[in-house]
Formats: structure tokens, sequence, C-alpha cells
């Protein structure tokens, strides 16, 4: 046979993975194939392969005599909207698109071209997990890629898109990357099946419930974001590469700058009554630029919100307290889900803008259980690490801990920014009221009256920004539809910001 003709006969097998059988099967459960993702991911004709002829080595249980097509994982380089990136798909159809040795080693060395390029890597999971007949080598293949995630960590961004099932050990190499994309009904994540915990411990849960896209997005956090299909999946890696540099080393990619409007609107959006909540996010759209709001964990402890955004076509990150959401409270939830933004943040070079409305942390014996203060310190920590700039906005309260915790002056902002509604104090009014004045309240002939009047003594004296003003705790008292204003002309002046910090190998963050 012509060689050339060879190598075409070649390529054709490879290009067709697991055969036409198996990939209609994988089309029957609404799943693209591993190169149809990649074609759905990257700009046209941009998809250069590489190691498309590699083999697995391994002889026991008759694997000699087989062939896995690609050894069922496609890798190579392209493009995302012009700019360079790397990829590698698991191919379904081809032996469950489970992980060998030379699998892994395909992944390991598209890990080390990226950082060396210093290009984001997009690692689209869809693996019934470690190929048992390789037994040990593919133990070493899942090492040896979770160590090269460590290594890439805060140097490239690494994305994850889950679009099938993703087991046992295959879960943490995901759980390493920076952003976690679930396909909803179609992905799965969990360290052990639903047979194993029911012969463990007797519970009945199915592979959805145990690990679909909609739990780990609203209740274990794993996931990021959650896509209607696959299609969506691709859009949002593109949407989200579109706010980040592509290495630590570069400045994220700025738009063309726009002119909006200051919105007066703001001027009366939060309430006069304490009690009465509004929108967080109603807020953060009207001081962005126009439908650039891109939030992260959305359905997860949505006490807090974070997310992308634009500022005159300047890509932020925008870290807030929801007050629509147990009045904006911090807990272990949100501590851990802001925390984690914020060092991504930080580390690919991002602006971070905070929105301060918290009563303070949760109180009860399950938060206190579970370490809140271990998990608030973790929030403390990253505010106090993060070099990049840092502007912070109280909308309204600021209570205890909690305004020390959100980006205030004491964490390192470079500027804090009040509105008149601000409320900055170690409790709220009606607390801090029953507690100094106990006495007096006490001993009244009108004991409700009393206590009334020293709530209104309190508020007048603490519920405003004026104390804090008047220490240098806060810069300056803006009105409301001033803020994106102040926020454009800030995000200029401390481009050039720079900070020399102790030397060290790294800190030692409460995990």
């Amino acid at each position: 046979m012509d060689k050339n003709q060879d190598l075409i006969k070649r390529r054709e097998v490879i290009k067709l993975g697991g055969g036409k059988e198996r990939i209609e099967k994988q089309h029957a459960a609404g799943k693209y194939t591993a190169r149809e993702r990649i074609g759905v991911l990257l700009d046209a004709g941009s998809f250069m392969e590489i190691d498309d002829h590699v083999k697995h080595r391994s002889t026991y249980f008759g694997l000699d005599k087989k062939y896995f097509p690609a050894d069922g994982v496609v890798t190579g380089l392209g493009k995302i909207n012009g700019r360079d990136v790397a990829v590698f798909s698991q191919d379904f159809t081809v032996q469950g698109g489970s992980l060998g040795e030379m699998h892994a080693k395909k992944i390991a060395k598209l890990q080390d071209i990226a950082v060396k390029l210093g290009i984001p890597i997009i690692g689209i999971n869809d693996s019934g997990g470690a190929r048992i007949q390789e037994g040990v080598d593919s133990l070493y293949g899942y090492g040896e890629i979770f160590y090269r995630n460590v290594l890439a960590s805060g140097v490239i961004p690494q994305i994850t898109v889950i679009a099938g099932p993703c087991a046992g050990g295959a879960v943490y190499s995901p759980a390493i990357t920076d952003f976690v994309i679930m396909v909803d009904k179609t992905s799965k994540m969990f360290i052990t099946g639903p047979e194993v915990i029911k012969a463990v411990t007797g519970e009945e849960v199915t592979q959805e419930s145990l690990g679909g896209a909609r739990v780990h997005n609203s209740k274990s956090g794993v996931a990021h974001f959650m896509a209607k299909d696959e299609k969506d999946a691709a859009s949002i890696v593109k949407t989200l590469l579109s706010y980040i540099p592509s290495n630590n080393m570069e400045e994220p990619p700025l738009s063309d700058p726009i002119n909006v409007k200051p919105d007066e609107f703001l001027n009366t959006i939060v309430p006069d009554d304490p009690h009465k909540p509004y929108d967080m996010v109603d807020v953060i759209k009207r001081v962005i630029d126009p439908n650039t709001f891109l939030e992260v964990h959305s359905k997860f402890a949505r006490s807090m919100i974070t997310g992308f955004a634009k500022i005159n076509g300047q890509p932020v990150g925008i870290v807030a307290n929801q007050p629509k959401v147990l009045a904006g409270v911090l807990d272990i939830d949100s501590s851990d889900k802001a925390a984690r933004f914020i060092r991504f943040l930080d580390a690919f070079n991002l602006p971070i803008i905070t929105f301060t409305d918290t009563p303070g942390f949760l109180p009860g014996t399950a938060q206190e259980y579970g370490g809140i203060i271990r998990h608030g310190a973790k929030l403390l920590y990253a505010y106090s690490e993060a070099s990049v700039p840092k502007i912070t906005i109280i909308t309204k309260k600021a209570y205890g801990g909690a305004y020390i915790a959100m980006g205030s002056r004491h964490l390192g902002a470079d500027l804090v920014l009040a509105w008149p509604s601000a409320e900055i104090a170690v409790m709220g009014s009606e607390g801090a009221a029953n507690i100094i004045f106990r006495k007096e309240i006490k001993a009244s002939e009108n004991p409700e009256k009393t206590r009334l009047e020293k709530i209104k003594e309190y508020s007048e004296m603490f519920s405003n920004p004026y104390v804090a003003a008047s220490r240098g705790y806060v810069d300056t008292v803006i009105l409301p539809s001033e803020t994106r204003e102040y926020l454009v002309r800030a995000l200029d002046m401390f481009s050039s910001k720079a900070e020399n910090k102790p030397t060290k190998k790294h800190g030692n963050i409460p995990l």
C-alpha cells in the first residue's frame, strides 16, 4: 500500500473513534463525540491535533490484541476567538473514555505545553474512570495529571467541562482547576457510585441525586456553571475567557471604553426599612458596562455574589453580599466561595470590586461545629493576600467582623467608598442598644419607650458612614448614582499599583 494512503486510512480509523455504532449511542444519549465537542468550542479550522497515533502499551487481560484509537482522548492546540488555547477531550466511544498510562501521558504532555506557551487549557471530561485492566499505571496517570494541575494553578487558566461521567479519582483534576462547567442531565461527578454507597451505608441514591449538575452547582459547590447543553457549555467557556488573560504575566483583555450615564435609580434602591431587602445584582448591573455581568457560582451560597464584569472596558471581579438571601449573611459556604474567587482574581491580575451589605456571620451550632471560624478566616486571608487593586463600596449594613472581612480598609483595600445609607458598627442598633443600655431600660418606668429611644440614639450615632469616614476608614461618602464614575476613575488611577510584601515560600491559608 502507498505510504500516503496508509496514513490517510489510519487517520480515518482514528477519527472514527469507537466506531459508528458507539457514536450513534453517544448521540442517542444526547452527547457529542470528543471531536465534535472540540469543533463546537474552537474557531473553525484552528485545531491542530497532536498524539493522535499514541497507543497503549499494556499486555494484561488481552489488551495487547486491542487497539484504542487515540487511546480514548483527543488532544491538541487551537484558537478561541483568535486566542491560543490547549484542549483535550475524552472519547467515551473508545473503551468508555477510560484513563490508562498513555491516555494520561497525552493529557500531561498537553498540560506541559500549555504552561510553556502560557495559554489556557480546557479539559472536556467524559470517562468511566481508570482503565482497571492497566492497574497501577492508571493511578500513576491520574497522579501525573493532578501534579501538573497544581503546577499550572495561578499560572494559566484551567477550565473543565464535565460532559458525561467523571467518577472516582478522576474528579480531583477538575476540582483543582479554576472553573468547572457541568452539562445538565448528562454530566455526573462522584467519588463512589450509588452501588458502593448502598453497600456501605444502606442509603439509596441515584447518580443524578448523588452527583448531577444541579447538585454540584447548588449544594456541594464543586461546579461553577450549569450549562443547558454542550453548545451552551462551549459558549460559557468562550465568555469566561473574554474576561481573563492567557497567563499570570498578562493583563486581562480590554474592550473599548463606553460612556454610561449615571443611574439616578441607585439613589433610591436601598429601602429605608432595614428589614426590607433589595437585590444587589440590580446594583451591580447599574454600575458596570451593560450586559457584561457573568455570575460565577450563581446557585451556590447565594448570600454571596461572585462574578466577572467590565467597567469602561476593564475586566474586573465582583464580590458582593446579597441582602435578598439571608440578609447577605456570611457563612461557611459563602466564605469559601468568595475566598477562592478572590484568589483567582489576584492570581490573574483582575481588580476586585466589593459591594458590602452584611449583618455579620451566621450564628448557630451548625456553623460553629462546621468550622465557621476556620472558613471565615479564609475570606480574611484572601483579601489580605491580594495585591491587585481593591475597591470597596459599602451600601448598607457593615457590622462586626463581617465588616472587616468584606474587603475593608483594614485588610488592604485601596479605596473604600460608602453610600449615605451605610451603617458601619459592631452590630445593629437594636441589639447594641439592648446591651449597652440594658440597666437603664430595665430601671425605666416605661422600658419599651426607653428601649426605642436608646435604639434611636445609637442609630443616630452609628447608622451612618460619617464616623468611619472621620477616622479615615472610609475614604469618602458618595451618592449612589456616582458609583460608576468613582470606579472608572479609581481603576485608572490604581492600574499602576505595586506592593512589596514579605518574601516567603507561601503563606498557610487556614484550609
